[in-house]
């Protein structure tokens, strides 16, 4: 039950929400809706939705390898101006790190968004989706 209650989404400011959820793959649905939901409500096409949904379960996937047993995913959307920041991150176990940036992952993250990037400090691996938002 305590798990449940830790994956309920919290409104930080007006234009920030976190979502922590376990890193475990079962619970990757839950970052997925709440990425669709939020931007459904910024207006966002169905297609660019669709693109988000698929870049946040991808950062997720590269770090559910990384991440140790019984450690969590958090999920921060922040809301610009111009453009939604996405950033996922996870504690790291050991020595693992985030694969190197000409990897194929990468390659699909650039395509889906914006911009990408990612760093990885004080045993912690952020991945940032940043996708420009709608203009109408």
């Amino acid at each position: 039950m305590s798990q449940i209650l830790q994956s309920a989404a919290t409104a930080l400011t007006d234009n920030v929400v976190a979502v922590t959820v376990p890193a475990d793959g079962g619970w990757l649905g839950v970052l997925r809706t709440a990425t669709a939901g939020l931007a459904a409500r910024l207006r966002f096409a169905g297609d660019k939705i669709e693109d988000l949904r698929i870049a946040v379960d991808e950062a997720c996937a590269m770090l559910l390898v990384i991440a140790p047993p019984g450690g969590q995913l958090h999920c921060r959307f922040e809301i610009g101006d111009t453009e939604l920041t996405v950033a996922i991150s996870a504690p790291v176990n050991g020595k693992k790190k985030l694969p190197d940036q000409s990897a194929f992952a990468w390659k699909v993250l650039s395509g889906l968004t914006s911009r990408v990037d990612a760093e990885q400090a004080d045993g912690r691996a952020t991945i940032r989706l940043i996708t420009e938002l709608p203009t109408s």
